[in-house]
């Protein structure tokens, strides 16, 4: 079982280091700004010649190290504990950036980059938000404050998403290397989260007589009622709105943006994460413990978004575009917090890293609509705007769900 304590800092020196969180912080944000670096330049590879349907799934290989991190890493950390995982992540990150950065002419090389880049990610997801989350209570700070480290660990994933992604794609319209300046910087910036990472203190005791991992890896918490019926059903959608967002309505605006498209592709992506990070304080007002109030709105969100897109991928007009981001990245904001609150709130400290993984490794499996729908449109000639239309539809059978769901 996971035991919330310092083991290398005593308990009376605690008050003097209230900002140890600040290290995790910075290590989640460098590693979610190598995780969605690529993104913006999703239409630089398109334009230099890969398949649409090979781009994106470059997007979703990620997800092939996101995954298993998320779900082994979480259950090991309550083992081992969290710094024993989480010291490698930004090395882990590193060496991904440097492989997107040197193999911009190698798909295998690019594959490798991605899946070390999720691996990192899975790591900062499960491990990382839970150190993030135990050192923003007692007795690592003075003053405990219910939320506050779900609010951390979502602005910090969320911020370095976006500012990676807008940094990423202005170097790679106008600045030297194109296709590797970008990847370098975020190399410097993992190394230099790693060395902050080290200084913080570790959280969780490491067991002296494990059982089997096997055992470690069941999550009993993700049968629970609420988890099934309020946050599988908004995970589900997090990562889809920002793959709708800023991997496929960019592509569709290539013709219309000729002159600038990787700018555009960041300028959309950063106002699809940053409508993500600022409606997150906006979200921690509305939620209410026990109650559907967030759920209910961030579904809501997704659904315009998805109308949204419909229209925008039919007419082709910017203004659209840029009210789908808008929307879906409130969506994903506000979703992403009212998940991590609702596991937060029913996790014992012994499965909330692994409940954690769960939900993510769901949340992930969304940047694999791209790719899909990529594919049906190639082989089936099914338009964007239909099957926008038939992911708003599956949204609201979700919401339908999460209306239903018992306020406890």
């Amino acid at each position: 079982m996971a035991t919330l304590t310092s083991v290398d800092t005593p308990a009376r020196s605690l008050g003097t280091r209230p900002k140890a969180w600040l290290g995790v912080s910075a290590a989640i944000f460098a590693i979610a700004w190598g995780g969605n670096e690529f993104t913006p330049l999703l239409v630089m590879y398109k334009r230099d010649g890969l398949s649409v349907a090979t781009v994106d799934l470059l997007l979703f290989e990620y997800v092939l190290g996101i995954i298993p991190a998320l779900l082994i890493g979480g259950p090991l950390s309550d083992r081992y504990g969290r710094r024993r995982l989480m010291r490698p992540a930004p090395l882990v990150a590193a060496l991904g950036s440097s492989f997107l950065a040197f193999g911009s002419d190698s798909v295998p090389m690019l594959s490798l980059g991605r899946v070390l880049c999720g691996i990192a990610l899975g790591l900062a997801m499960a491990v990382g938000s839970s150190w993030l989350k135990e050192l923003s209570q007692p007795p690592f700070t003075d003053v405990a404050v219910s939320g506050v480290g779900a609010r951390r660990s979502a602005m910090s994933l969320t911020g370095g998403f976006g500012i990676g992604a807008g940094v990423a794609g202005v170097l790679a319209q106008w600045a030297p290397w194109p296709d590797t300046f970008a990847y370098l910087i975020n190399v410097a910036l993992c190394l230099l989260a790693a060395i902050w990472l080290y200084r913080a203190p570790e959280t969780v005791a490491p067991q002296e007589n494990p059982g089997r991992l096997l055992d470690d890896l069941k999550v009993p918490a993700a049968a629970h009622h609420r988890f099934r019926t309020v946050a599988l059903p908004l995970c589900l959608w997090l990562f889809t709105c920002s793959a709708a967002a800023y991997a496929i309505m960019p592509t569709l605006m290539m013709p219309k943006v000729h002159n600038a498209p990787i700018a555009f592709s960041a300028l959309i992506t950063v106002i699809t994460l940053g409508c993500g990070f600022a409606i997150q304080s906006v979200a921690r007002r509305i939620d209410r413990p026990g109650s559907l109030r967030l759920p209910v709105v961030a579904l809501t969100l997704v659904i315009t978004g998805m109308v949204l897109a419909a229209a925008a991928s039919a007419t082709l007009t910017m203004w659209l575009t840029v009210l789908t981001a808008i929307a879906l990245g409130m969506g994903f904001g506000s979703g992403l917090v009212a998940g991590l609150l609702e596991i937060e709130r029913m996790a014992r400290p012994d499965d909330l890293a692994g409940l954690t993984a769960v939900f993510y490794a769901v949340s992930y499996l969304g940047f694999g609509v791209p790719a899909v729908m990529a594919v049906c449109h190639d082989a089936t000639g099914v338009g964007y705007p239909a099957m926008f239309g038939v992911l708003a539809a599956a949204c609201v059978a979700c919401l339908a769900i999460v209306s239903r769901a018992r306020e406890a």
